[in-house]
C-alpha cells in the first residue's frame, strides 16, 4: 500500500472517530465470509456503521485525535474491526444478539466518553442508557408529583363538592 493511501485511510478513520461519538473494537480473527456478512448486514439495520481496520492505521488515527486513546493501544493485536454508532448500547446490544460462542469478541469500547476494556464489559455496555432514555426518565420524574398534586386537588374538589351538595339537600 502507497504512503499516500494509508495517509487517506488514516485521515477517514479520525474522520470517522469524530463524527460518531461510540465506537466499538471487536475481534474478528474467528469469523468466516458468511458470519461477517451476516454480521454487517446486522449492523446496517441497526444504523451500526462496521469497519474492518489494520491495526496500525487505526492506532495512528488514535494518535492524530485529540483525546487520549492510549487505554485502546494493547486491544489493537489480530484482526480488528470497528463498529462506530450515535447510541452508546446499540453495539453492545448488536453483539450480544449476533454472538455465538464469544465470536465476535469484545476487544474495548469507547461509549459515553468512557473506556471499557475486555470483553467481560459486554453487560455494562449493554445496560447504558442512550441520551434519549435519559431524558425521558427525567421528565418522568419531574411531572410525577405535580400530577399527584393535581390529583389531590381535583378529588379534594369533588369530595368538598360532595359534602356541600348533601349539606344543601339537607
Amino acid at each position: 500500500m502507497r504512503k499516500e493511501d494509508k495517509s487517506t485511510i488514516i485521515s477517514q478513520l479520525a474522520e470517522t472517530v469524530k463524527e460518531y461519538g461510540h465506537f466499538y473494537l471487536i475481534d474478528v480473527t474467528a469469523m468466516d465470509a458468511a458470519a461477517t456478512t451476516k454480521l454487517r448486514r446486522e449492523c446496517f439495520k441497526k444504523e451500526v456503521k462496521m469497519v474492518v481496520v489494520k491495526n496500525t492505521l487505526l492506532h495512528k488515527a488514535f494518535e492524530s485525535l485529540d483525546t487520549d486513546f492510549s487505554p485502546l493501544y494493547d486491544c489493537l493485536k489480530g484482526t480488528t474491526a470497528i463498529l462506530f454508532s450515535n447510541v452508546a448500547n446499540a453495539p453492545a446490544k448488536l453483539i450480544k444478539d449476533v454472538a455465538n460462542e464469544g465470536v465476535p469478541g469484545l476487544k474495548a469500547a469507547y461509549a459515553e466518553e468512557s473506556f471499557y476494556i475486555g470483553a467481560n464489559q459486554l453487560d455494562a455496555l449493554t445496560s447504558i442508557k442512550s441520551k434519549d432514555e435519559v431524558i425521558a426518565e427525567v421528565i418522568a420524574l419531574l411531572q410525577s408529583p405535580a400530577k399527584n398534586v393535581v390529583s389531590a386537588l381535583q378529588s379534594g374538589a369533588n369530595t368538598l363538592h360532595g359534602v356541600l351538595k348533601t349539606l344543601g339537600e339537607r
